[in-house]
């Protein structure tokens, strides 16, 4: 037993840790939340142990759950476009282009994508000619590299642009030479029955400066061609491009990000149909919890979840449930000598507010006779008047 937010609560012990949070405490699900607001149910994060920050002298490290695609020793994660070993120089922790695009053999789908370039620190050319080369996202659209500093172009094809659709917000490229750092967001477009949920959208930070802010997806984009919205295939390579340019990449990477379904959302908002069927699931595995509580000399753990269950699905087995355990828990009450039921203060307290909650949120009705007998109780106990003093 604990106070919280200084609520008496009750704590089964097979239900979630107590510290996670409480239950019947936040707003319940609704048709596009399949969770509770602060739900103890629902799953915590997994830990992942980040990575380091580069240097202009060093690379840092990816994170733990990263996907390495150059870690400066060899290009074992890239193929050519024909699918044959990659043959760019790498030499000193860098890879060099040489010889034609590359992309990486492991296909991605949404994604965190990390990349390190630095152009030539003796500057030749101008323009689109100069320190040319580009990062691909899966679909085919382009974050262009070039280097930009100190050299106009077309504003949609700079560094950091999403190439001949979306110029970059600013320019934040460092001198030539010197590593420059893109970080990539990268979210594929939804469809579903031919129709659009979410066009997707890619979001840069360029040397931790944003430079495309949740960026809408307009197809693959390309030179002098406009391209149009539309489905992108559900996962693609990543690839470097050969522009001719000797631009050198550093510690490569990719996070795989949980994909949006054509239901829309991954964890939040749902649709009503997503939403339904994710509380259908949360219930199930609530109820299945319920079953190893079972026990007559003490139903109140067995109660509390099967009842929390009825938040996310109203079941007629659960409801039949509710109420045998609830008139096996009241006839246990009646028969308690007076000391044993000041014992149980708490505890009917505590039920007391679950049944409030429950019929806040119309799960279960004001008038359910449960409620009623466990308020006379305390009633008739003078547990509800407040102490003086």
């Amino acid at each position: 037993m604990l106070s919280f937010a200084g609520t008496f609560v009750f704590v089964a012990t097979s239900a979630p840790a107590a510290d996670v949070g409480p239950a019947f405490y936040g707003d319940p699900p609704d048709e596009h939340h399949a969770w509770a607001v602060h739900d103890r149910n629902r799953p915590l994060p997994k830990p992942v142990t980040p990575g380091t920050f580069s240097t202009p002298d060093q690379p840092g490290k990816p994170p733990a759950d990263a996907v390495v695609l150059f870690d400066g020793t060899d290009l074992s994660a890239w193929v050519t476009g024909r699918g044959q070993p990659a043959k760019w120089i790498v030499k000193d922790g860098y890879m060099q282009v040489n010889g034609g695009e590359i992309r990486t053999r492991r296909e991605f789908g949404d994604c965190q994508v990390h990349v390190e370039w630095a152009a030539p620190a003796e500057v030749k050319g101008g323009g689109q000619g100069r320190g040319n080369s580009g990062v691909f996202l899966p679909g085919g659209l382009e974050i262009q590299v070039l280097d930009s500093y100190d050299n106009p172009t077309y504003a949609d094809g700079g560094a950091g642009a999403y190439y001949g659709i979306h110029p970059p917000l600013v320019n934040a490229l460092r001198p030539p030479g010197e590593y420059q750092v893109y970080d990539i967001v990268f979210r594929r477009p939804v469809y579903r029955d031919g129709q659009v949920l979410d066009w997707g959208y890619v979001t840069v930070f360029v040397n931790g400066v944003l430079v495309q802010d949740h960026t809408p997806l307009e197809g693959s984009g390309g030179h002098m061609g406009r391209t149009r919205p539309g489905p992108f295939p559900e996962k693609g390579s990543l690839r470097l491009q050969d522009h001719g340019h000797p631009i050198r990449f550093r510690n490569i990477w990719c996070r795989e990000l949980p994909p949006r379904t054509s239901q829309g959302g991954t964890d939040g908002y749902l649709t009503p149909e997503a939403a339904m069927a994710k509380r259908r699931e949360i219930a199930a595995s609530i109820r299945a919890d319920a079953d190893t509580l079972k026990d007559p000399a003490n139903p109140v753990p067995e109660l509390l979840r099967r009842m929390e269950s009825l938040v996310y699905e109203s079941d007629p087995a659960t409801l039949a449930a509710v109420d045998r355990l609830n008139a096996q828990y009241l006839q246990q009450i009646r028969t308690l000598p007076p000391a044993k039921l000041a014992q149980k203060q708490g505890e009917l307290k505590h039920l007391r507010d679950v049944f409030r909650y429950l019929a806040r949120w119309k799960i279960l009705p004001a008038t359910y006779g449960p409620r009623t007998d466990i308020d006379q109780i305390i009633r008739d106990q003078g547990w509800d008047k407040r102490k003086k003093g």
